[in-house]
């Protein structure tokens, strides 16, 4: 068995520590600094870095990849990587017997104003750049008209992401492996809209699309495009391939972590909700960050970050740009 190893940072410790034990185990290694090495470079890939890791790995790989492992750290939970740093020595050991079999991820090919970029495995949105502002667009499938509204914007899922962003701003929770796409008007004038699910095979438009401020397409709540009129997004034609092992690191499915998350959403401060939300959506951010993306007062965002590391929902780090900042991200 070939292995590629991956990750977003060069100094990446946990990656080092994989490399370690699959040369004691004799497995043939080797660390790529672009995924699209990996298909000459490896049978299977270990991504390191958790979800952000997993999403970095499949927007940069365009192509057909290997069946890939993603590790996450023990201060953290993952959704997408489902095998935690210290049960390494277990993973790698059901790897080399064979011990696991193969799960297909359809991703969302997507094109802005005509031209393509990466694709993403949770969803694509689209939204003005400046928050709390209507957006009015149409939207196309398969050519034909469905809707012309006016909203705070627009996500496009996979059943994968349809527990992501999606989720949290009104969509259904779709399973797995369903054949499906979600497409949600987010807080839409109209209070008769509602979530709308299509077919994998559908060519979904946004089109016509304006707003006060310039609006951004946001794939998979990170690398932003500005757009002037029309997005596109259809069924990739590389499904991302993820590894499953024999029994599940995690205690709990993907859709429990959900639900759960969902039910405490119920009782949380809108504050909170709103700073979750908005870490979900952009990653992690600084505190001065936070007030600016969620229009919140300073004050309102300090006690709703003490509200969330309280309840676990969120961690602090200190910025690698900066020593005295700290960065605020999701645990999950």
């Amino acid at each position: 068995m070939r292995t590629a190893l991956f990750s977003g940072h060069l100094d990446d410790g946990v990656l080092l520590q994989v490399k370690n034990v699959l040369e004691s185990m004799g497995i043939e290694t080797q660390v790529v600094k672009k995924p699209y090495a990996t298909t000459k470079d490896g049978d299977v890939v270990i991504v390191t870095g958790g979800d952000r890791g997993l999403l970095g790995y499949f927007h940069q790989m365009v192509g057909d990849s290997p069946p890939v492992l993603g590790i996450y750290e023990s201060d953290s939970t993952g959704f997408l990587a489902q095998t935690e740093i210290k049960n390494i020595d277990m993973a790698i050991n059901r790897l080399k017997s064979g011990d696991y079999s193969v799960d297909e991820v359809t991703r969302i090919g997507v094109k802005v104003d005509g031209k393509e970029v990466e694709p993403v495995l949770n969803d694509v949105a689209i939204f003005p750049s400046k928050s709390a502002t209507l957006m009015e667009h149409k939207l196309k499938i398969n050519g034909e008209g469905v809707w012309h509204d006016n909203s705070d914007g627009v996500i496009i899922s996979t059943p994968i992401g349809s527990t992501a962003y999606s989720m949290s701003a009104g969509g259904p929770m779709v399973l797995q492996k369903a054949k499906v796409f979600v497409i949600v008007s987010v807080n839409s004038v109209d209070v008769t809209r509602r979530p709308l699910v299509v077919s994998d095979d559908t060519l979904i438009e946004i089109d016509d699309v304006t707003s006060r401020y310039h609006c951004e397409v946001i794939l998979d709540g990170g690398e932003r495009f500005r757009i002037k009129k029309k997005l596109e997004c259809f069924k990739h034609q590389h499904s991302a391939r993820f590894i499953k092992l024999a029994e599940d690191s995690a205690a709990t499915s993907l859709i429990t972590k959900k639900v759960r998350l969902a039910e405490d959403l119920l009782g949380m401060p809108p504050s909170a909700k709103l700073v979750l939300k908005t870490l979900e959506y952009e990653g992690p951010l600084s505190q001065k960050e936070l007030a600016s993306r969620s229009m919140l007062p300073e004050r309102t965002v300090r006690l709703a970050l003490s509200y969330l590391l309280d309840k676990g929902y969120v961690k602090k780090k200190v910025s690698l740009r900066d020593a005295r900042q700290r960065i605020y991200e999701l645990r999950v």
